[in-house]
C-alpha cells in the first residue's frame, strides 16, 4: 500500500494549490484530501509488492506442474496403442 507520508505529502501538495483568498482553509482542506485519498485508495482493493511476488511465484510454480503433466501425457499418448 501506499506510505502514509506519501499521502500527507500529496495532501498538503493539494491544499497549496488553493487560491490565495482561501488560504486560511488550507488545513481543513489538506486533511480533507487525505481522508479522500486514504479512502480512494482503500476501495482499489490494492495489494502490496510482497503479495503480489508471492502470487506470482506460485502461478510460476503452478505452470511449470501444468507443462510437466502435458509432456507425461504427450509420452503416455504416444505409448499406448492406436484406438481403432
Amino acid at each position: 500500500m501506499i506510505d502514509a507520508r506519501n499521502l500527507d505529502e500529496l495532501a498538503r501538495r493539494l491544499a497549496g494549490l488553493v487560491p490565495a483568498n482561501l488560504r486560511e482553509a488550507r488545513d481543513d482542506l489538506a486533511a480533507n484530501f487525505r481522508a479522500t485519498l486514504r479512502s480512494g485508495l482503500r476501495e482499489l482493493d490494492l495489494v502490496t509488492r510482497e503479495e503480489f511476488d508471492v502470487q506470482r511465484a506460485v502461478l510460476l510454480r503452478t505452470r511449470e506442474k501444468i507443462e510437466a503433466l502435458e509432456r507425461q501425457v504427450a509420452a503416455l499418448e504416444g505409448a499406448a496403442p492406436p484406438a481403432g
